[in-house]
């Protein structure tokens, strides 16, 4: 089976602040997004930036057969959320997003304004793959490009970026903390026997703090002397597949010319072991072709596709 996890980036329907302009634009996404959904076939696509639920409608209207959907009921003030796209029925197992306790709530502004609660929800579903029973979380964690007063996206000076950018990233752990206790509810403690992933964008890269904490206990990294070495951590650890991505396909983004991974899959123990194969982009494509990202994301309202490459594994 193939699992992955998808930004689309802003879909929504056309006529409102956010999305295309015009129908014209807004089809030409649409087939651009289920080009690359139908090539990719998942079993499971955890998806993100949905603002409109009626444009995921009239995206899976695109594709082939049977689509099952799930969407959080958390958006965030721009009505975007995360959700799945699945070949399976989907049952909701989790839709989260407040802090865990007992975390405190986070400063968010120069006003001293708090958030107790991650800006878009976490999604959780089970389903049913026909080996047994897939528990899946998706999550889009709060995002690097920084905003500030009065809807600006360049600061007035060096020390408000300086500000903006430790308020982004005191939300960003937060809700890198809530995952890790949805995670922990969905292991159990019984990753070595419970097909668990949890995926999405994450807005950091591999090595970043945040996206650390979601892994859990440290030990046994893929590609490391203790990954075959069963050890106490195994039970709830989770396991990023990054290094099973070829190196040149190693990115998901392109932000001012740089690439990044920050979009993620990772596994439990009993997944872990049974992957046979991670990438970006399509398997049978070369390496992804992105466009490079500024800190204006409004200059891509009427383009096609997604910002974003899939980042996906197969499971034998």
């Amino acid at each position: 089976m193939l699992l992955g996890t998808w930004n689309l980036e802003n879909l929504y329907r056309p006529g409102g602040p956010y999305g295309p302009r015009d129908k014209a634009a807004y089809e030409a996404k649409l087939a651009a997004l289920a080009s690359v959904i139908t090539a990719l076939d998942p079993l499971l696509l955890g998806v993100q930036e949905v603002g409109d639920p009626d444009a995921l409608a009239d995206l899976t209207g695109l594709l082939g057969g049977d689509w099952y959907t799930a969407l959080s009921t958390h958006p965030d003030g721009r009505g975007i959320r995360v959700g799945f796209l699945g070949r399976t029925e989907l049952r909701v197992v989790a839709d989260t997003a407040g802090f865990p306790a007992p975390l405190r709530p986070v400063q968010s502004d120069d006003s001293g304004a708090t958030e107790a609660a991650a800006g878009r929800g976490f999604l959780a579903v089970a389903t049913d793959t026909g080996a047994g029973e897939l528990t899946v979380a998706v999550a889009h964690l709060k995002s690097k490009l920084l905003s500030y007063p009065g809807n600006r996206f360049l600061p007035h000076d060096e020390g408000e970026r300086a500000r903006y950018g430790a308020y982004a990233l005191y939300r960003r752990a937060a809700e890198g903390a809530a995952l890790r206790a949805l995670a922990d509810e969905l292991l159990a403690g019984e990753g070595r026997t419970r097909d668990v992933a949890v995926l999405g964008d994450l807005n950091d890269e591999v090595p970043a703090a945040t996206t650390q904490m979601v892994l859990g206990p440290p030990g046994s990294e893929i590609g490391t002397p203790g990954y075959d070495h069963p050890d106490q951590g195994d039970a709830v650890r989770l396991w990023d597949v990054a290094p099973l991505i070829p190196a040149d396909r190693r990115y998901s983004r392109i932000d001012s010319g740089r690439r990044e991974l920050i979009d993620h899959v990772m596994v439990s123990h009993h997944l872990a072991h049974r992957v046979t194969e991670a990438g970006t982009g399509l398997p049978a494509d070369p390496p992804p072709h992105l466009p490079s990202i500024g800190p204006d994301p409004a200059e891509r309202r009427d383009t096609h596709g997604s910002d974003h490459a899939p980042v996906w594994i197969r499971v034998a």
